[in-house]
Protein backbone atom coordinates (compact mmCIF):
# COMPACT_ATOMS: atom_id res chain seq x y z
CA UNK A 1 0.00 0.00 0.00
CA UNK A 2 0.95 3.23 -0.74
CA UNK A 3 0.95 5.62 2.72
CA UNK A 4 1.56 4.05 6.39
CA UNK A 5 0.48 5.65 9.53
CA UNK A 6 1.09 3.58 13.17
CA UNK A 7 0.01 5.27 16.74
CA UNK A 8 -0.80 4.51 19.83
CA UNK A 9 -3.29 5.21 22.39
CA UNK A 10 -3.90 5.20 25.88
CA UNK A 11 -6.93 2.34 27.08
CA UNK A 12 -8.79 5.40 27.81
CA UNK A 13 -12.25 6.27 25.87
CA UNK A 14 -11.36 9.83 25.49
CA UNK A 15 -8.73 8.82 23.09
CA UNK A 16 -11.42 7.88 20.61
CA UNK A 17 -12.06 11.42 19.94
CA UNK A 18 -8.42 12.06 19.18
CA UNK A 19 -8.51 9.77 16.99
CA UNK A 20 -11.73 10.43 15.42
CA UNK A 21 -9.57 13.64 14.14
CA UNK A 22 -6.75 11.54 12.53
CA UNK A 23 -9.28 9.72 10.51
CA UNK A 24 -10.96 12.89 8.87
CA UNK A 25 -7.76 14.30 7.73
CA UNK A 26 -6.55 10.37 6.42
CA UNK A 27 -10.39 10.72 4.62
CA UNK A 28 -9.43 14.35 3.16
CA UNK A 29 -6.35 12.68 1.28
CA UNK A 30 -8.13 9.42 0.71
CA UNK A 31 -11.82 10.76 -0.07
CA UNK A 32 -14.41 8.54 1.20
CA UNK A 33 -18.48 9.93 0.08
CA UNK A 34 -19.89 11.19 3.52
CA UNK A 35 -22.21 8.34 3.95
CA UNK A 36 -19.34 5.78 3.90
CA UNK A 37 -16.87 7.68 5.85
CA UNK A 38 -19.31 8.26 8.46
CA UNK A 39 -19.90 4.24 8.37
CA UNK A 40 -16.20 4.16 8.45
CA UNK A 41 -15.98 6.24 11.51
CA UNK A 42 -18.90 4.22 13.38
CA UNK A 43 -17.01 1.15 12.73
CA UNK A 44 -13.48 2.32 13.84
CA UNK A 45 -15.32 3.57 17.24
CA UNK A 46 -16.71 0.47 17.98
CA UNK A 47 -13.82 -1.69 17.33
CA UNK A 48 -11.73 1.01 19.57
CA UNK A 49 -14.20 0.62 22.48
CA UNK A 50 -13.60 -3.01 21.66
CA UNK A 51 -10.46 -3.12 22.37
CA UNK A 52 -9.82 -0.26 25.41
CA UNK A 53 -13.35 -1.81 27.30
CA UNK A 54 -13.17 -5.74 26.27
CA UNK A 55 -9.66 -6.12 25.63
CA UNK A 56 -7.71 -3.98 27.73
CA UNK A 57 -10.39 -3.71 30.34
CA UNK A 58 -9.63 -0.23 30.40
CA UNK A 59 -6.05 -0.58 32.33
CA UNK A 60 -4.32 2.66 32.12
CA UNK A 61 -1.01 0.50 31.73
CA UNK A 62 -2.08 -1.29 28.51
CA UNK A 63 -1.90 0.53 25.11
CA UNK A 64 -4.06 -0.03 21.85
CA UNK A 65 -1.89 0.24 18.79
CA UNK A 66 -3.68 1.61 14.99
CA UNK A 67 -1.86 1.19 12.10
CA UNK A 68 -3.80 2.49 9.56
CA UNK A 69 -2.21 2.01 5.44
CA UNK A 70 -4.20 2.93 2.36
CA UNK A 71 -3.18 4.29 -1.18
CA UNK A 72 -5.78 5.61 -3.90
CA UNK A 73 -8.45 2.83 -3.61
CA UNK A 74 -7.83 0.67 -0.06
CA UNK A 75 -7.99 2.02 3.43
CA UNK A 76 -6.80 -0.71 5.97
CA UNK A 77 -7.54 0.18 9.56
CA UNK A 78 -5.44 -2.49 12.26
CA UNK A 79 -6.78 -1.96 16.11
CA UNK A 80 -4.69 -4.54 18.13
CA UNK A 81 -4.90 -4.25 21.90
CA UNK A 82 -3.39 -6.27 25.04
CA UNK A 83 -5.89 -8.38 26.56
CA UNK A 84 -6.53 -12.14 26.96
CA UNK A 85 -8.47 -12.26 23.32
CA UNK A 86 -11.46 -14.43 22.92
CA UNK A 87 -13.19 -16.94 20.81
CA UNK A 88 -15.06 -15.42 17.99
CA UNK A 89 -17.59 -18.14 17.83
CA UNK A 90 -18.48 -17.86 21.12
CA UNK A 91 -20.15 -14.31 20.83
CA UNK A 92 -23.94 -14.80 20.55
CA UNK A 93 -25.21 -13.37 17.43
CA UNK A 94 -27.58 -10.34 18.29
CA UNK A 95 -29.60 -10.60 15.33
CA UNK A 96 -31.02 -13.88 17.17
CA UNK A 97 -34.09 -13.69 19.31
CA UNK A 98 -32.40 -15.17 22.42
CA UNK A 99 -29.89 -12.34 22.44
CA UNK A 100 -31.76 -9.55 21.71
CA UNK A 101 -31.36 -7.70 25.05
CA UNK A 102 -27.68 -9.15 25.44
CA UNK A 103 -25.01 -6.63 25.20
CA UNK A 104 -22.49 -8.72 23.93
CA UNK A 105 -21.81 -9.07 19.98
CA UNK A 106 -23.35 -5.69 18.75
CA UNK A 107 -20.18 -4.08 17.99
CA UNK A 108 -18.86 -6.83 16.06
CA UNK A 109 -22.19 -6.48 14.22
CA UNK A 110 -22.22 -3.17 13.75
CA UNK A 111 -18.56 -3.05 11.99
CA UNK A 112 -19.05 -6.02 9.76
CA UNK A 113 -22.14 -4.70 8.32
CA UNK A 114 -20.25 -1.02 7.66
CA UNK A 115 -17.31 -2.05 6.13
CA UNK A 116 -15.93 -4.04 3.12
CA UNK A 117 -14.00 -6.69 4.69
CA UNK A 118 -13.80 -7.40 8.52
CA UNK A 119 -11.13 -9.55 10.17
CA UNK A 120 -10.29 -10.49 13.66
CA UNK A 121 -7.74 -12.08 14.69
CA UNK A 122 -7.36 -12.95 18.55
CA UNK A 123 -5.01 -15.25 21.15
CA UNK A 124 -3.94 -15.16 24.56
CA UNK A 125 -1.69 -11.88 23.74
CA UNK A 126 -4.43 -9.67 22.51
CA UNK A 127 -7.21 -9.11 19.76
CA UNK A 128 -6.44 -7.18 16.15
CA UNK A 129 -9.39 -6.25 14.35
CA UNK A 130 -8.63 -5.25 10.41
CA UNK A 131 -11.27 -3.18 8.96
CA UNK A 132 -10.52 -2.70 4.85
CA UNK A 133 -12.62 -0.02 3.17
CA UNK A 134 -12.65 0.08 -0.64
CA UNK A 135 -13.34 3.07 -2.35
Amino acid sequence: MGKNLSLKIKSDRTEILKFEKVLEDINSEFGLEHDRFINCQIAVSEALVNAIVHGNKENPDKSVYISIDYDNSVLEIRIKDEGKGFNMEEIPDPTKSDNLLKEHGRGLYIIKSLVDKFECNSSERGTEFVITIEK
